[in-house]
């Protein structure tokens, strides 16, 4: 099938079309991927800010068509329309049963590349391919745990539900799942990627009073208000404490949500937040960045927080479905998230875009 495959971080996707995957095993399906959205995750791999331990097909935000099913799998059939997430729950494990779905033992793929039975399912002249980020959307079909694949409604566009997969999920979620953000709090979202307008999203719906976004890149500021931003600042040339103490009264934010990816604006988050204020990790820093708490006796005496967010803390089998339900309410903004669409051939271009800044969401259509 065709495929792009990642080989060495900082050189350019190469295009091929004789990579080979298995057929779906019993609790397995196969999908017909249609469209794949491009995420800071997979730029990770490409930049090498992620370590990259073999061949790799990037992408984990699609959406498709299922081809085939294994032997047990009885939700789904060929011809369903699915949305894909990176993190398959078991159901079974000791996390999901604790509901957690998202730190299922399944998740861990997402780290090694592998389906859970520790096989990669996609090979390329007899080498073993890792799937990018668990899934390895950037191909034609993809054979991936049944939970993995969420069915949606056939009038609901490809193109535009494939968002949902990662960039919704994790940042409407981490404002709504791991946040628990209440009506009339006051926000902070730092980094305006395709998750951190997410973020946006989900701290209006749940009805924050103050949302204020920030980021160094104009066009992305320009488009903040529209997902639920009340203030935007260019970090860069103004004073955000300034700002986040005169919105707030002096006492500092209710809730900051790092999508940018930087140790360092996690560390800002936390001072900028109120006397038992939270702090959201949602970005992804490199694996070499630290942080560092100044003065732990005051952090733990103003009984303030840090977390991280994986996937926003969802159950995607249930998280898609409420998402594409606020969609449908008018509540949630899935086609406004998508800045560009270009085709497999254009990959690399579509990752420098992600890296410069330029737009929201690319999508890529397989």
């Amino acid at each position: 099938m065709k495929a792009a495959i990642l080989s060495a971080a900082r050189q350019p996707i190469e295009i091929v079309d004789d990579l080979e995957v298995i057929p779906p095993r019993a609790g397995e399906v196969q999908v017909n991927i249609k469209y794949c959205g491009l995420c800071s995750s997979d730029l990770g791999f490409v930049t090498g800010k992620a370590p990259l331990m073999g061949p790799m097909v990037p992408g984990h935000e699609a959406s498709g068509i299922v081809s085939a099913v294994g032997a047990g799998v009885t939700h789904l059939a060929p011809g369903d329309h699915v949305v894909l997430t990176p993190c398959a729950p078991c159901g079974h494990c000791y996390y999901c049963q604790r509901d957690q779905q998202h730190l299922c033992t399944n998740a861990m793929s997402i780290m090694s590349g592998l389906l859970p039975d520790g096989e990669s399912g996609l090979s390329r002249q007899g080498q073993a391919v890792l799937r990018g980020c668990g899934i390895g959307a950037l191909a034609e079909y993809v054979t991936l745990p049944a939970t993995g694949a969420v069915r949606i409604d056939d009038d609901i566009p490809l193109d535009v539900a494939c968002v949902i997969g990662c960039a919704l999920q994790t940042g409407v979620g981490a404002v709504l799942n791991t946040a628990e953000v209440e009506a009339g709090a006051t926000c902070l979202v730092t980094g305006l990627g395709g998750v951190g307008m997410a973020a946006l999203q989900g701290a209006r719906i749940a009805g924050a009073s103050v949302i204020i976004a920030s980021d160094p890149v104009a066009e992305r500021r320009a488009l903040a208000a529209d997902f639920g931003a009340t203030h935007v600042i260019d970090p860069q040339t103004e004073d955000l404490a300034a700002l986040v103490q005169a919105l707030t009264g002096g006492i500092g934010v209710d809730y900051v949500f790092e999508a940018a990816g930087s140790a360092a604006l996690v560390e800002q988050g936390v001072l900028l937040t109120r006397m038992g204020g939270t702090t959201v990790i949602v970005g992804s820093p490199a694996l070499e960045e630290n942080l560092t708490l100044p003065n732990v006796v005051l952090f733990q005496a103003l009984e303030k927080k840090l977390c991280g967010c994986l996937l926003g803390s969802a159950n995607s089998l249930f998280e898609i479905p409420r998402l594409l339900r606020l969609w449908r309410k008018g509540d949630l903004d899935m086609a406004s998230m998508i800045t560009a669409r270009r085709p497999l051939s254009e990959v690399n271009e579509g990752f420098a875009d992600l890296e410069s800044g330029r737009g929201i969401r690319t999508v890529i259509e397989i």
